[in-house]
């Protein structure tokens, strides 16, 4: 397998050389404008993608699937529904699946608990986003987990760590394990994705997993960034096995 983080959530999965596209967030710098709930003026996303439109057309051309764990625009953006091919396969939660097809897209395989697509085992997972009224608003969020002779990949997706993390890793057992981190924060109440302390959690509750770190430095709500976090991974002494992805970057996942 591979991996490539594009920005924020959005990530190339390369299993035995079928490509699932994650969370599509495709627009320009500033496309998605100030973030809610917030008092930053700041528009969204922070960043370009790390590529060109021309390159970013060429390479939905090479995808054999799109992956959306739920429907919040830095997940899910106008300009994905616009570039992707509407006869694209596209992996989701049951939930949402209906929303989907309102966009026009044609091949929707929607998930209530797993399916076996391709030879890839695909789980759905449970997650929260977020605590108190503003979880709620939040909404439904889910992840998902890929395994392929026997190695096996979990995506949380938008989730504070919680007991039912816990669970899904006692249930699937993944060698990998990718988290959105940067403590996204609103004007009230607590994080909404996982703070450093959570990523260490992860990494302490699953000695023999590697984590991988997204959802940084794209979107204006989050509080932690790169450099933050690498300071506590290091402070904590999981340097080994927990990793913060770059934009554009791609890594093979070892499986031993």
């Amino acid at each position: 397998m591979k991996l490539q983080l594009w920005r924020n959530a959005t990530l190339l999965l390369n299993i035995d050389g079928i490509k699932i596209l994650i969370d599509p967030m495709l627009g320009r710098k500033g496309s998605l404008g100030k973030m809610p709930m917030t008092d930053s003026e700041v528009l969204n996303p922070l960043v370009d993608l790390p590529f060109s439109t021309e390159e970013l057309v060429e390479k939905l051309t090479e995808i054999d699937a799109v992956a959306i764990t739920h429907l919040h625009p830095d997940h899910w953006d106008n300009t994905a529904i616009e570039l992707l091919n509407k006869k694209t396969q596209i992996i989701c939660p049951e939930a949402i699946a209906d929303q989907i097809a309102q966009c026009g897209f044609e091949n929707i395989v929607s998930i209530k608990d797993r399916i076996c697509w391709r030879n890839i085992d695909i789980s759905i997972t449970k997650g929260r986003h977020g605590t108190g009224e503003v979880g709620k608003k939040m909404g439904l969020v889910n992840g998902f987990v890929f395994t392929h002779s026997n190695e096996t990949v979990y995506i949380v997706g938008d989730s504070i760590w919680y007991d039912e993390i816990a669970n899904e890793i006692d249930q699937h057992k993944p060698q990998h394990i990718i988290v959105a981190g940067g403590a996204a924060t609103f004007s009230v109440e607590e994080p909404i994705i996982m703070t450093s302390k959570d990523i260490i959690s992860t990494c302490n509750y699953t000695p023999k997993s590697t984590i991988w770190v997204t959802h940084l430095e794209a979107v204006s709500h989050c509080k932690e960034d790169r450099d933050y976090i690498q300071k506590k991974i290091n402070e904590n002494h999981v340097e080994e096995r927990c990793f913060i992805l770059k934009d554009g970057e791609e890594v093979f996942l070892a499986f031993d």
